[in-house]
């Protein structure tokens, strides 16, 4: 690649092994290797690489730190340029009057949960990659998390997006007020866009003042469909948890077994349930949740400080990891179906691992009706693998006869782009593929993504 004035001061790398290490994410998606990776540190060299990039006619691919689940920063052309935010991480500005924060897109969302915490504030988006993904990845595919349940997701929280568009023009989509209604509402666009709209080089997001108490309960159930009745039951009841994690046996003796945290192994299924706010109303809601269990069977373990209860979030986010050491090219597709079918699609679920004899193991964020299910593959084994993917299929096709979506918080990408049609209907695509058009006529930004 060209070395000119335009791209003076970027630091930029055509090694080889650097190519190779910034064309992967956390999918199954097959990369092809870009001519060459950035790493811009502020929105001047953003926009000076975009506005090369165009002349050159070179795609870019906007990366967070590589997460995904669905390829979205995944390269799938030979003639383009990864541009990785990692560089971009800094706290712009804190205002705890408005209970605002601006940020780069760079910085991690545990990073900046930990500067808010010290300030008596949280950021309530917590994807279990938290220690890891970026806030402009989590912006990019609207990441949810445990605490969606009562707070919401990305989207819910993002008030102001500053984005350099594929031919380098500077715009700001949003606000710095919490109501505003004046024309569409580009910065919604811009949310979940996966990177196929604009580059995002600053944003602006609401943050809420730490709850006065959190309490932790550990619900133990002796069958799955019950667990998910149980699930039902609490969120019909005027209960607000604030996250409800569930996880089946499978993936309890996974995690066990790749770093044990005391989980108990005779399980069926678990449900990791969190509740915030005044303490007298905490206790009042975890007893009403105790009372509401009793009837499907389920024993209750109440974490008894801040050291129990983070042995248990230690344990709910070593599942991903911990699969990986099942069978590392394992298929995690994040379906959400309406909360009152979680118990009904259990049970298909578990029809479809029997009547297959493939392994699927199901755990994720109950109290929404998102489910991350996995189907544990092996590329190796080109069967199993293909057996795999005809699954996916009848998950989709289950997944949407309950009213349901092929994606809650991974987004689209490459892996789910071949089954867009399922869920989208032919007019509303054309609208979606007119939208892009008018942001990047060219198709340069994040090629390949979403539409297949």
């Amino acid at each position: 690649m060209e070395t000119t004035d335009q791209l003076a001061g970027i630091e930029i790398s055509t090694e080889k092994e650097e190519l190779i290490c910034y064309s992967y994410d956390s999918s199954i998606a097959e990369p092809e290797l870009p001519r060459a990776v950035a790493w811009p540190r502020n929105t001047e060299q953003v926009i000076r690489l975009a506005k090369y990039a165009s002349d050159h006619n070179i795609s870019l691919i906007p990366r967070g730190a590589g997460t995904g689940m669905a390829g979205s920063s995944v390269p799938v052309a030979t003639e383009c340029m990864v541009i990785s935010f990692e560089k971009m991480r800094k706290i712009i500005d804190i205002n705890t009057k408005n209970m605002t924060v601006v940020v780069e897109p760079g910085i991690l969302n545990s990073t900046l949960q930990q500067e808010l915490k010290y300030l008596g504030f949280f950021y309530p988006p917590d994807p279990a990659s938290l220690n890891i993904s970026t806030i402009g990845g989590n912006v990019a595919t609207n990441a949810g998390g445990p605490r969606a349940v009562k707070y919401g997701v990305t989207r819910d929280y993002v008030m102001e997006i500053e984005a350099v568009t594929a031919d380098g023009t500077l715009i700001n989509a949003g606000g710095r007020t919490y109501k505003r209604a004046v024309g569409y509402d580009l910065k919604n666009l811009l949310v979940g866009s996966e990177g196929t709209l604009a580059l995002s080089t600053r944003i602006r997001l609401k943050i809420l003042p730490l709850p006065q108490d959190v309490l932790t309960l550990l619900a133990i159930f002796k069958d799955l469909e019950t667990a998910g009745q149980a699930v039902t039951k609490i969120l019909s009841s005027n209960i607000a948890p604030r996250t409800m994690e569930l996880m089946d046996r499978l993936s309890i003796e996974a995690v066990e077994n790749y770093k044990s945290t005391g989980l108990p192994p005779e399980a069926e299924a678990l449900l990791l349930i969190e509740f915030d706010g005044i303490s007298s109303a905490v206790q009042q809601e975890a007893e009403t949740v105790i009372e509401l269990c009793r009837p499907f069977g389920g024993d209750i373990i109440v974490a008894e400080d801040d050291a129990a209860r983070d042995r248990l979030w230690e344990a709910r986010r070593s599942i991903s990891p911990a699969l990986y050491h099942i069978k590392p090219s394992k298929i995690n597709e994040d379906i959400v179906v309406p909360r009152d079918k979680i118990a009904a699609i259990l049970k298909d679920i578990k029809k479809l691992s029997e009547e297959s004899g493939i392994k699927i193991i199901s755990f994720g964020h109950a109290g929404d009706g998102n489910l991350h299910v996995n189907i544990m593959t092996d590329k190796n084994d080109p069967e199993e693998y293909r057996q795999g993917l005809a699954i996916v299929k009848k998950l989709f096709e289950i997944t949407l006869n309950y009213k349901g979506s092929i994606s809650g918080e991974h987004g689209i990408g490459i892996t789910k782009a071949p089954y867009l049609e399922m869920e989208i209907k032919k007019r509303e695509l054309e609208l979606m593929k007119g939208i892009k058009k008018i942001f990047d006529p060219k198709g340069m930004l994040n090629p390949g993504k979403i539409f297949c």
